[in-house]
Parts: C-alpha cells; structure tokens; sequence
C-alpha cells in the first residue's frame, strides 16, 4: 500500500502462512543420522548432513510417506512425478550454503482444510505442501537476535525432513491464524507424522499485507490477485506455538496500521518475532524468488509416487470421527469435541465405551480424567502408561464398587497426586483399600438414616415446615456417618421416604 494516512477502518488485513512441520522420522531426510534429540550440539552430524564435499543424499523412504499422508488429508493433489531444487542463500546454520527443497513441483498442491472460528465454519486454502530439509539451530548467548554478544550453530537439526506447508492469503485476523493452526496440529497428530512435544517441531513464518477494506469482496472475502501484488508484504519469522502467532500477528497488524494511518509506507521486509519482548524487529529486506537461484538438484532423480501413494492410508481424521461419535455414541457437541481434542483421547474413550455405557465413559473421560489432568497441566500422554488403571476406576464406579464422589474426589485425585503411604502412582484399589472406601450396604445407610432424623430434630422440623434445603444437611450427616461411602442420591430417596411417611 503506497504511505497515504488512512483510518484502521479503511484498512484490511491479508495473511498467509508457510507452516513448517518435522516430520517424525528415525533419519534425517538424505541421511542415516539419527533424529532423537542429543544433549551435546553437533553430535548428530554425517558428511552428508554437513555438505561435506563427494558426499550425496539418498532420499528417506518415510518422510515421502509423511508427506503423501498430509496431502490425503488435506485433500491435495499428489502428482506422479515431483522434482528436489537448491535453494541458494547463505546463512550460518545451513552448512552447505544450499537447502534442497521443492520449487515448482511440490508433492502436494491444490489442498484445503477447514477451519471453525466463533462458530462458524469456512475452508482455508492450501496452495502447496512441500519436502525439504531443516535447517541447525542457532543460540544467541548473551540476548536476542539482534543484542546477543556471539552465536554458537549446533547441526544436529540440520537434515531433519520438513513439510513446508503454505497456505493461501486466506486469513483475515491472528485469531484466524490460531485457530487453523490448532486444526492443523490436530491433523497431523491424527496421522502420526508429527510431534508436538519435540522442541521446534512447528515453526510457522507469516506474511502480512495492509490493503484498502474496499478491495475485499464483502460476501466472499477474496481480494483482486492484482491488489495483492501491489500490496507491501511484510514476513514475520521464527514463530514457535499457536499462542505466539497470534500474539505475533497482532502486533505486527498494529504497527502496519499505526504506520499507514501516519502516512508512512510499509517496508517491505522480514521481521524476526521477539517472544521475550513481545515485538518484531527488522532483519532484512524481502527477499525475491529470484533472489534464491532455484536449479535442480543433479544429486537426486525425480521422485516418483503415481504406483505408490493408493496403497498409503490414512486413519479416521478427527473431523469425521468427531461426527461418528456424536453418531454412535450419541454425544453432545461439546463431549464430543473433548473426547476427540487428540488422538489419545479418542482411543482411550472408544476403549472405556467398548466396556461400558456411552454416557458414563464420555463423563469419566471427558469431564473427570480430562478436567483433573488439565488442572495439573498434564496431557492424556502423560499418563498412556496407566490407561488400564483408569479403566479399572471406571469399572469401580459402574460395578457399584464405591461412589461416584469417592471415586472422582478421592481415588482419581490420589492416583494423580499419589500419597505417603502409597507411593507416588498407586493403583484404584490400593488407594479404596487405604481409604476404606469400599461402599455401605443398605442395612448400615438405614441405620445412619434413622440415627441422622433422631439427632437432628431441628432439620426435621424445618424440612417438614417447607424448607426443602434441610433435607441437604441431614444427607451430609448420613454421608459423614458412613465415611462418604454411600451413595449420596441413595440416601436422599431414603431420608424422604422416612420423612414423609
């Protein structure tokens, strides 16, 4: 956009994305070093990976299958025949000078996936999802990048295979952004080609562009492929987590808007994210593609998958089993996108339903398992080790073994939190043995009825003079006679029948 004042309110905001995904693989993508994590920098280094000369890539069978999986899901087009290119720049964590990477014949081209943002759903575009290689990794000591005293490079990163996906300009606010990013995640998590956990396994480069609201189409959304041309694009790098590129994007949208509303052009450049700061500060100018020198890679023959990728499958993804459960199971909305957040979950819930009612697993699982371990801050991984202990604890409760209170308030949190006599991950039933939980029979929660209506004549009167709320107390007398091990709806039918008649 040319340096014109302008109120925000003229202005409209166009972003797009280039998504960068390690693909989770036990070698590099040209060589056999390992892709586990090392504690010591440059230990996981070849000749190939460092660029050494006479050394050549061979292509990593797996993370070509990664990536054909992506592209099903996205429902992209999988060519027959792609094509490695060089990518020339230079810069200190990319040894050889060069990245090979795909240029013009990407493996998946044409994808789409949809997003819902405040209730509403809409499809964002993907014009591209290509194999590449990663990059090392830099570590400024002492600051920033742009105040620390020197830089150390550790290669082990460097080979890691990438899927760069890049989307269409299709966003239209950082929360859009957030939002697909999520969605994404959930994606490639699903298909089991994608760590989460692993350090720098997302990173996510974003281009924004400042335009006049009136370009965009008010009932579509779509801008002039000539307005977007003309418009100044401004990259933000080096963005690491969903929360990050929105916070990212929304600065970098205020400080375009602030600039044209001054009456100043938009640089057009790359800006690095400073998490610390919470600011984007320029780097340098905006490359071209010209400016990279793209040629084909002479070390590797043109990728061929036409007789490979239909034998490739891909599981359930999570929006068609998100509609299976509310299907099958007949879950709610909201349980079942709780019971399909991760694949994990999923799986665990199917499990506990297989064995159980719908609607008593969906509760455990989605309400009771999930709420106690996000409360703690801890994911349904953290705990896969011990799925069949909390199986078992669902089984304590639909058995009538103890109460639903006890179990949810006192075992599940004990198991979770672990305790001094019992260790730090202690078993269902150690911990009902240890508390004595085990639940009262009949004969012992009508004595403790009658004994709770004989010493509390007071809540007896009032019950009986309309105060409802009475019966309540006399429940908790009976609850904290029996050791909380009668079952709470139990003993209001009985304490009611007693009173009323």
């Amino acid at each position: 956009m040319s340096a014109q004042a302008a109120t925000t309110e003229d202005l409209a905001v166009v972003i797009g994305l280039e998504v960068h995904v390690q693909l989770e693989t036990d070698t590099k993508i040209f060589c056999g070093c390992s892709t586990e994590p090392a504690e010591e920098p440059n230990t996981r280094t070849c000749p190939v990976c460092l660029g050494l000369p006479g050394a050549l890539p061979v292509l990593n069978e797996g993370a070509v299958e990664a990536a054909v999986k992506v592209g099903k899901a996205i429902d992209a087009t999988i060519p027959e025949t792609t094509r490695f290119h060089r990518k020339n720049y230079f810069y200190p964590d990319l040894p050889k000078n060069f990245q090979i990477t795909q240029y013009d014949e990407p493996i998946c081209q044409d994808g789409e996936l949809e997003i819902s943002h405040e209730g509403e759903h809409r499809v964002v575009g993907i014009e591209r999802a290509h194999l590449e290689e990663d990059p090392g990794s830099l570590r400024h000591v002492g600051g920033s990048i742009d105040t620390a005293e020197y830089t150390l490079v550790d290669y082990n990163r460097a080979g890691t295979p990438l899927l760069e996906i890049v989307t269409e300009p299709d966003f239209r606010a950082p929360v859009e952004v957030r939002s697909f990013l999520a969605k994404l995640t959930e994606v490639l998590e699903y298909l089991a080609v994608f760590d989460a956990e692993r350090d720098g396994s997302l990173r996510v480069d974003a281009n924004i562009s400042i335009v006049d609201a009136a370009d965009v189409d008010d009932e579509t959304g779509e801008i002039p492929v000539s307005v977007l041309e003309d418009a100044n694009r401004t990259e933000v790098k080096n963005i690491s987590s969903h929360k990050a590129a929105e916070q990212a994007l929304a600065y970098e949208v205020t400080r375009q808007k602030n600039a044209i509303s001054r009456g100043r052009e938009v640089a057009q450049e790359t800006r690095h994210w400073d998490e610390a700061k919470g600011v984007t500060v320029s780097m340098r100018s905006k490359e071209a593609e010209k400016d990279y020198r793209y040629f084909e890679e002479a070390d590797l023959p043109p990728l061929e998958v036409a007789d490979w990728k239909d034998t490739i499958e891909i599981p359930e993804l999570p929006d068609a089993r998100r509609e299976r459960f509310r299907e099958e199971y007949g879950l709610g909305r909201e349980a079942a996108d709780k019971l399909t957040s991760t694949k994990q979950v999923a799986d665990f819930f199917e499990r506990v339903a297989a064995d159980f009612a719908p609607d008593l697993a969906a509760t455990w699982v989605a309400d009771e398992l999930l709420g106690e371990l996000n409360y703690r801050d801890m994911e349904i991984t953290d705990v896969e080790d011990r799925l069949d202990e909390f199986h078992r604890l669902v089984e304590l409760v639909a058995t009538e073994e103890i109460t639903a209170k006890n179990a949810r308030e006192v075992v599940l949190r004990t198991m979770l939190d672990g305790s001094d006599d019992l260790g730090e991950r202690p078993a269902p039933d150690d911990v009902v043995e240890a508390e004595g939980l085990g639940k009262t029979d009949e004969g012992e929660i009508e004595a403790a009825v009658t004994a709770a209506i004989e010493e509390n004549p007071d809540a007896v009167d009032d019950f009986h003079d309309g105060d409802d709320g009475a019966i309540n107390f006399l429940v908790g007398q009976v609850m904290q006679a029996t050791g909380g091990s009668a079952d709470p709806g139990t003993v209001n039918e009985l304490l009611r029948a007693e009173l009323e008649s």
